[in-house]
């Protein structure tokens, strides 16, 4: 097979604030990585570096697809989704060695994209296609953008693989383009990371707010609702018009009347997040949006939690079948239509 940089021009990383290219290997990265001292925390950064969300994007006529990564950092299984002209064909490993290959795909010219892991980081040293094939740029059509930020439960690591994580579901079921800001552990109000959002592109932004400030103490009950209160308006003044979702916590049995690190139980916790969006309501903001995560996924389906707190894989897709709803609903027409449009051709 004919061996392409991953740093070639014909490809396209869709979903990345940043790549960083070496001699050796390409990386993308959810923060951008040369400004990385401005957002402080190993684990923040370590996070930024799992392409959740992530896409490489090429135009071939190759019918085998494959490449070699180097080990990542946490050790942690990776899988790699194969879509092909928009359609999921197959779920891939990276093996130990860090090779991946794809199964044999269609003949012709199609687009391909690789989803990327949301497990652990992915260094791409190698891209491989039929030595007789072609590669040029996808060119992908303009889309309407969604940008979504959270916690683990938007980083979805035990999703059953990258194109089934809710915020992958709610993007590619509305033909949106995904850039997912999901940090396990890691959603703590930033104040740089409330200005990444202000500045990105985007037609429809989720934030999913409360858990990470519930078990880490970040926050008490005097400073989180002015937090999430400063995290709206600073997205909002870059995006004076577009619609934001704000998701509180999820349901967790364990937690619900629980004091957490942050003094509050996660019930109080929730309740702060819908005050702070109607006060914004109060004084204006008529396109913020809140929906309670008991809506999304609520006690009686506590059932989808691997372990409490976390969704596992149905629970994800449950998710992103609830919020899919909701964002169709809150997007204005003409966002919608294109969405559609570009959602129908995919299905087709």
């Amino acid at each position: 097979m004919r061996t392409i940089s991953p740093a070639d021009p014909s490809l396209t990383w869709l979903g990345a604030i940043d790549v960083e290219h070496t001699p050796d290997w390409s990386r993308p990265w959810r923060l951008p990585y040369r400004d990385l001292d401005l957002f402080p925390g190993a684990r923040l950064r370590q996070r930024a570096a799992i392409p959740a969300g992530v896409r490489l994007v090429v135009q071939t006529n190759s019918v085998v697809i494959g490449g070699r990564a180097l080990p990542g950092q946490a050790g942690e299984r990776r899988v790699v989704d194969v879509v092909v002209d928009g359609a999921l064909a197959e779920t891939i490993d990276v093996q130990r060695d860090g090779t991946f290959r794809s199964g044999v795909m269609p003949p012709g010219e199609k687009a391909v994209e690789l989803w990327l892991p949301t497990t652990d980081e992915l260094r791409l040293a190698t891209l491989c296609i039929d030595d007789d094939a072609e590669l040029s740029p996808a060119n992908p059509a303009s889309r309407p953008r969604l940008v979504v930020y959270g916690s683990s439960i938007s980083q979805c690591a035990a999703a059953a693989s990258p194109t089934r994580t809710w915020p992958a579901i709610v993007a590619r079921g509305l033909g949106m383009e995904l850039t997912g800001l999901g940090f396990g552990g890691e959603c703590k109000l930033d104040p740089m990371v409330a200005r990444l959002i202000r500045d990105l592109p985007a037609d429809v932004i989720i934030t999913c707010l409360g858990i990470n400030v519930y078990g880490s103490g970040v926050f008490n009950e005097r400073s989180f609702l002015p937090a999430v209160l400063g995290l709206l308006t600073t997205i909002r003044d870059g995006h004076p018009r577009v619609p934001i979702l704000v998701i509180s916590p999820i349901a967790s049995p364990d937690r619900e009347e629980v004091t957490g690190e942050s003094g509050m139980s996660l019930a109080q916790i929730r309740e702060l997040v819908h005050e702070a969006v109607a006060v914004l309501r109060r004084h204006g903001d008529n396109d913020l949006r809140v929906l309670s995560g008991l809506e999304v996924l609520g006690p009686d389906d506590s059932g989808l939690l691997w372990d409490g707190l976390h969704p596992g894989p149905r629970g994800y897709e449950h998710m992103g079948e609830k919020i899919t709803a909701v964002v169709e609903a809150l997007v204005p027409a003409t966002v919608a239509r294109l969405g559609r449009r570009h959602a129908e051709a995919r299905i087709q």
